[in-house]
């Protein structure tokens, strides 16, 4: 018990007085470890504590905390041996002589939260949260009480208490970068609104340097991080940041610096349209284009650049979600289409505006109506969207080619570049993940809908009888 009390008091993540932690970062950082330490400690101390110890899937559960020379059988072995604590292998829990109970648990479906329905969880801990849905996370959240258990002396106060671990990356990425890295500084303690639980939340960065048993042990692990041989991925598990998906689609291409532009105005000559994908309980997204001609333009800075004849600008949004990664706001569809009118007009641009692609559910008849007859009450109108077999990657390999063809000095081919207003792009597309199970498309449970939306205006004059053309712009 002397290692773990030290583990346990050295730490910043179990000794904070936030009580909804997000202790996440670069790999390496021993996270789990101190899951497995901290659990140990609070249920030896502490007589009926219940610990719930989550992993997406099974397999990963039993790996990462069952197996190896730091897993549960290896850091309780003096306790079983003298008769503290029993691990119980066919029921997936540990329990302590004073009635208190570790339990490993996994979630891999988003029907599975409702095994826990009647569960009283003390102390939740989600290991790998950006592998997890928000959706199951704010159940289990849920599920997080006292009940019947009561603390006195240090221990008041101090429970419920949630502690997640994350890298950078996943299919949860979005939401948990948003629900705790971009809402206030590392370290800083706030409590949040009833809507998103009351708790008081804090993000701890996770760092390599966190853990010098592993640097101690494995010296060239930080070396075997660093030759990655991608740029951005050492940055995500190095470094722990959070602007980078390891292993996503577009992080070899991408670059905030050279991809995100000032607004400026759009010459008279250059064309504007708009590209929209529908959604009411997802969000749906409404993009604004200006598509080059090759003549010059005036900078925010004033100074005139010119572009490939065909470089696409995204220079405004509309995201329809409620506030929530991944929610949409239900409007109706006459509701949208009157927003766009009423932000095209705010933006000077209503008579520039061309129709645009749509998703082409849009143009589906039930009972005589569809949403693109809805909207056409407000005067706008759509083109469906070009949705043959082979598209969908064709246009994630488009918008590859976009962003590449930006890092060139000079730009020689046709870009994609990114006004800075379009917020919620910067917040989604960059950040988006490969298929596991093929990785040239996006994880479809991702927040994808504004990267459809802009691969549907990609795609809009690249295809001939149904096959896409991706020889050039």
């Amino acid at each position: 018990m002397i290692d773990i009390d030290l583990q346990y008091k050295q730490s910043k993540a179990l000794i904070s007085n936030a009580t909804e932690i997000l202790y996440g970062g670069a790999a390496g950082g021993g996270k789990s470890h101190l899951m497995r330490a901290a659990a140990i400690y609070w249920c030896m101390s502490i007589p009926n504590l219940q610990v719930y110890i989550f992993r997406r899937k099974f397999p990963d559960l039993w790996k990462n905390h069952m197996e190896g020379p730091t897993s549960f059988p290896q850091m309780l072995a003096e306790l079983v041996d003298a008769g503290y604590c029993k691990i119980n292998l066919s029921k997936n829990y540990i329990e302590f002589y004073n009635g208190a109970k570790i339990l490993l648990c996994h979630c891999q479906h988003e029907k599975d939260r409702f095994d826990y329905q009647g569960a009283e969880i003390h102390v939740l801990m989600v290991d790998e949260l950006t592998t997890f849905t928000e959706t199951i996370y704010r159940y289990l959240r849920g599920r997080v009480r006292l009940g019947g258990l009561k603390l006195d002396g240090e221990w008041d106060g101090f429970f419920p208490r949630i502690i997640n671990s994350a890298n950078p990356g996943g299919v949860g990425h979005n939401w948990v970068k948003q629900t705790w890295i971009d809402i206030q500084p590392p370290y800083q303690i706030a409590r949040v609104t009833k809507a998103e639980g009351g708790m008081l939340r804090q993000f701890i960065p996770a760092l390599l340097e966190d853990n010098p048993a592993l640097t101690k042990n494995d010296p060239e692990y930080e070396d075997r991080l660093e030759g990655l041989g991608n740029e951005a991925l050492v940055s995500a598990m190095r470094h722990g940041d959070w602007d980078i998906v390891a292993g996503g689609m577009f992080d070899d291409v991408w670059q905030r610096e050279r991809h995100i532009i000032r607004p400026f105005a759009v010459p008279a000559s250059w064309r504007i349209d708009r590209s929209f994908d529908w959604g009411s309980s997802k969000p749906f997204s409404v993009g604004w284009w200006a598509e080059s001609d090759g003549t010059n333009a005036t900078m925010h800075d004033g100074t005139v650049r010119s572009f490939p004849r065909g470089t696409l600008f995204r220079i405004a949004e509309w995201y329809g979600w409620n506030g929530k990664a991944n929610e949409g706001s239900k409007l109706l569809a006459r509701e949208i289409a009157e927003g766009i009118v009423q932000r095209e007009n705010a933006m000077g641009i209503y008579y520039r505006v061309e129709p645009g692609p749509a998703d082409s559910s849009i143009f589906t008849n039930e009972d005589g109506h569809c949403i693109a007859d809805e909207m056409l009450v407000y005067n706008v109108m759509w083109e469906p969207a070009n949705k043959a077999p082979g598209t969908r990657k064709s246009g994630w390999e488009l918008m590859r080619r976009g962003f590449k063809a930006t890092l060139q000095s000079p730009m020689e081919s046709p870009g994609l570049i990114i006004f800075e207003n379009c917020v919620q792009f910067i917040r989604t597309v960059p950040t988006l993940t490969r298929l596991e199970r093929d990785p040239d498309d996006i994880d479809t449970t991702s927040e994808d809908h504004i990267a459809d939306e802009t691969r549907y205006r990609l795609l809009q004059n690249y295809h001939e009888e149904g096959t896409v053309q991706i020889t050039g712009w």
